[in-house]
């Protein structure tokens, strides 16, 4: 008996050691994948509550939760709208439908929470660590942050249902897209002003991408098995794809037949969500139009796809991990308790000893080489 109990508590004290001391006392460098719940509108039945936290070097070996906001005794959980980090300043940041979370990655304590006016959704981070870009969940503006310290330096109107957002990689624009409007708002981040739009597209904006050069962005659109190509810098829509050989059906969630669309950090691949058919698309895109090459099924109704910083493995919101090669399985995620997990918000961080230095994204974007 006295075993059993020297065991959990040890295992307790393992589930809650912040990774930076874990992190310190191994030898060389981790990658991690952290996975923020209930990811899936507030479905505590994929994952529960909190941030999720898995070894990507040691096949995915669950490493502890992170406690965020605490259930609350009849209340519903607050459904998670976005992730966000950055390696710079060594914090993670997780938005839900009302407020904002600052955690720090080295002691996984929460610097800083507000709710922001109108609620929240899917934020994005400067390159530099410094500023977040955070929708009003579906509302008409998006508020400007100090990452730092949750001060509110300005906000961006423009009426469009304020939902998913992108921030170059070179820090210059930042990509706003509404689901009430078909087009996209691109925003000069010194100015925090639209200073143009690509479209129409052929309905509302959902998920969407860019690629490195920040000169095509690849949309999904409601109505559509498949999606749109836009020119960033002319303003227009070149093409629009559909999927072939599957049916567009009734999905599960967000009303869209392909809620989901990634680059693989190379831009060689597009990488499709299908809710109806519970199944990823792939398409070649070192050719113009980009062209249908393959299909994986996958658990459940895939809302979202994004990669791994190397490009290597591919995660679709089904808390599944795929590799991008050879398309093979190469785990399916579960929490301590042996749930089966999934999640739209999700995101790697590599560490060296104790410090963070490189952060991946949600969104599957291209990545200059």
């Amino acid at each position: 008996m006295l075993r059993r109990r020297e065991f959990l508590a040890a295992t307790a004290a393992a589930l809650t050691t912040p990774l930076s001391t874990l992190t310190a006392t191994a030898q060389g460098k981790r990658r991690l994948l952290y996975i923020a719940e209930p990811g899936i509108r507030n479905y505590v039945s994929y994952g529960g509550v909190g941030v999720l936290v898995y070894d990507i070097d040691k096949g995915y070996e669950f490493i502890k939760r992170i406690p965020t906001w605490a259930l609350q005794e009849g209340k519903d959980p607050e459904n998670v709208k976005g992730v966000a980090a950055s390696a710079k300043t060594a914090k993670l940041y997780v938005t839900t439908i009302k407020r904002i979370g600052c955690i720090d990655l080295l002691t996984e304590k929460m610097d800083w929470e507000k709710e922001l006016d109108g609620g929240c959704d899917r934020l994005a981070i400067a390159p530099d660590g410094k500023t977040l870009y955070v929708p009003s969940l579906e509302g008409p503006h998006w508020n400007i942050v100090q990452a730092l310290t949750g001060e509110v330096i300005t906000t961006i109107v423009t009426k469009s249902g304020a939902h998913n957002t992108v921030y170059g990689a070179d820090g210059r624009r930042a990509y706003l897209a509404g689901l009430r409007s078909p087009f996209l708002s691109v925003a000069d981040t010194k100015t925090h002003s639209v200073v143009s739009t690509v479209g129409p597209f052929g309905n509302f904006i959902r998920p969407f991408t860019i690629n490195a050069a920040q000169t095509l962005c690849y949309v999904n659109v409601n109505e559509l098995l498949g999606f749109e190509i836009g020119e960033i810098r002319s303003g227009r829509k070149l093409h629009r794809i559909e999927v072939k050989g599957y049916e567009m059906g009734p999905v599960a969630r967000h009303g869209c037949p392909s809620h989901g669309i990634g680059l693989t950090p190379d831009e060689r691949e597009i990488w499709l969500c299908d809710g109806h058919n519970s199944a990823v698309h792939i398409f070649d895109n070192t050719v113009m139009p980009p062209k249908q090459v393959t299909t994986l099924k996958v658990r459940d109704q895939p809302g979202w796809v994004t990669f791994s910083i190397d490009g290597t493995h591919a995660y679709p919101s089904t808390g599944e991990v795929f590799e991008t090669k050879s398309k093979k399985l190469v785990k399916a995620l579960q929490d301590e308790t042996g749930r089966q997990i999934g999640s739209e918000k999700l995101l790697e961080i590599d560490f060296d000893g104790a410090k963070p230095v490189r952060n991946g994204d949600q969104f599957g974007m291209g990545v200059r080489r």
